[in-house]
């Protein structure tokens, strides 16, 4: 495997955002580079309460994009002895569930998020933070879609669990909308975006914000000297997610694609970073 980590975080870096679909070639120039290697190592150092925030509302569902992801870190943090909890409101919490370790976060709820974010921080005690794919704050408070819709009264609100926290942050997007984006202000005004301001602690931008699950799982592989892709199965993930009423995020369809691209796109990107792992 790769010795040289700063170079492989950034070619995976790179290959993340090698398609630019929404400009996130703009963001990743302007980040610090080595930032999936930064992540990783939060990770993978990680044996206590992880929270994993996903879930973006489409219509009256939620989209595939996050969610693929977040289960794939969740099954990674197990692997390596932490105990993963993914954070959502419905529909998307109690189809999680079924299967995972969930805290659910209520739907339209405006009003004392502060003081839930905080009462959930104290109860939990995370000793890492994630947030992959959930819409961010606007400047307003309010939140919106790629669309610029207003999405409000379908979003459950997790900024005030970054904001609040006392464990480092980790946030995961792919169009500037997304908690985390807050790190680039400066640079969202160039995309065609609603552009979202909260923070984190490290920020990390992919073509879909799904596929940087699969590069943190590649780095930590490397720390680890262990290929943990080995077996990885984002359509097995997607069918699980299609099964109860996700939707991609661009199509709005249900159907077994991540922002309209087909499943064998992500399946590509883990060929290409196991290509790498063996270099």
């Amino acid at each position: 495997m790769t010795t040289n980590l700063l170079e492989l975080s950034q070619q995976i870096e790179h290959l993340l955002v090698a398609r630019n679909l929404r400009g996130m070639q703009l963001l990743q120039q302007q980040l610090r580079p080595g930032y999936i290697l930064r992540a990783a190592r939060l990770i993978n150092q990680c044996q206590g309460t992880v929270l994993i925030g996903t879930g973006f509302p489409v219509l009256e569902t939620f989209e595939t994009d996050g969610p693929v992801g977040a289960i794939a870190l969740y099954q990674l943090l197990e692997q390596l002895g932490a105990s993963p909890v993914l954070v959502s409101g419905n529909p998307l919490c109690s189809v999680l569930a079924s299967r995972y370790r969930t805290y659910q976060i209520s739907v339209n709820q405006q009003h004392n998020l502060p003081a839930i974010a905080t009462a959930a921080l104290a109860e939990l005690q995370p000793q890492l933070i994630i947030s992959i794919e959930r819409p961010g704050f606007t400047a307003d408070g309010r939140y919106a879609n790629m669309r610029g819709e207003d999405i409000t009264a379908r979003c459950a609100s997790f900024d005030h669990f970054l904001s609040l926290a006392s464990c480092p942050t980790i946030g995961i997007g792919d169009g500037g909308n997304e908690i985390g984006m807050g790190n680039m202000a400066k640079f969202l005004g160039q995309l065609n975006i609603t552009p979202a301001i909260t923070e984190c602690d490290e920020l990390l931008v992919a073509d879909v914000s799904n596929w940087a699950a699969w590069g943190i799982i590649a780095m930590v592989s490397v720390l680890q000297g262990r290929n943990l892709l080995t077996g990885a199965d984002p359509l097995a993930i997607l069918q699980f997610l299609s099964a109860h009423g996700s939707v991609d995020g661009v199509t709005r369809l249900n159907t077994l694609t991540e922002d309209g691209l087909a499943h064998t796109e992500g399946e590509q990107l883990i060929s290409d970073l196991q290509a790498l792992l063996a270099t």
